[in-house]
């Protein structure tokens, strides 16, 4: 009786929930569920297909964004073996938008790093929270800044409420964010909550952001969200699943 009396975006609602939930849901759970027959809720799905919200299939509907979800994260020795040209290609890119008189974060990750080799000769301060990354470029003759906090083994990284206190009092014209994953669920997100917190301040104090990520970021959600599409530019090496074009500003580089 409960499906008669409800409005049908009232049940639209009821099923996108229960997909995000659990990434997929049975014609049979939902009948039971909103107490409407089988074609009711077949003809529901068809409408939430042809509007891009599930994706409708033999007995039941999936989430459109079928990912993968990670909660373990990789350490940097790990994570600089993979993708090696690809990682190259974003770095070189990203570098080639620092210009004169730019104030810089530079994120900790192993694309970033790569950043360093191809920075211009410029006049350029940069921040950082990878103490490694601070040796290099400190090392090619830049002025750098290392935020206080507490050291993250796994990563090479400065996190902590200290490191997030110090980035609030900056103004970056560019930042350079590493991520884990990108879905269009979840945004732009990372294993870790206190690296988050970092990734987060920069953005929330930068004129630019640009998040590099590899092809094999995309389709994947990790434990929390840093960002969302609309906050930010992602640079890419080349993006094989094209329904991200429409939903985020992206710069392919290979």
């Amino acid at each position: 009786l409960r499906g008669g009396f409800m409005l049908a975006e009232e049940r639209y609602s009821i099923i996108l929930e229960m997909v995000r939930e659990n990434k997929s849901v049975k014609l049979f759970e939902l009948c039971e569920l909103l107490g409407i027959s089988e074609s009711t809720v077949r003809r529901d799905l068809s409408t939430l297909d042809e509007r891009g919200l599930v994706k409708k299939v033999h007995g039941g509907a999936i989430s459109i964004d079928d990912c993968s979800f990670n909660s373990v994260e990789q350490d940097m020795e790990a994570k600089s073996k993979i993708f090696t040209e690809e990682k190259i290609a974003i770095a070189r890119y990203a570098s080639s938008l620092i210009d004169d008189g730019d104030f810089v974060f530079i994120d900790a990750g192993t694309t970033t790093e790569r950043m360093i080799e191809f920075l211009p000769n410029k006049d350029v301060t940069f921040v950082t929270n990878a103490f490694v990354h601070a040796k290099k470029l400190a090392y090619r003759g830049f002025k750098v800044y290392l935020p206080a906090g507490e050291i993250k083994l796994t990563t090479e990284a400065i996190v902590g409420a200290e490191c997030v206190s110090s980035l609030q009092g900056y103004n970056f014209t560019k930042s350079f964010i590493g991520a884990n994953g990108i879905s269009l669920s979840g945004g732009i997100t990372t294993p870790d909550r206190n690296e988050a917190s970092v990734k987060a301040a920069a953005i929330q104090n930068s004129q630019k952001v640009y998040v590099l990520a590899d092809h094999s970021k995309f389709g994947k959600i990790t434990a929390v969200t840093l960002a969302q599409f609309n906050k930010v530019k992602i640079i890419t090496d080349e993006l094989k699943d094209k329904k991200y074009m429409a939903k985020a500003n992206i710069k392919e580089v290979m």
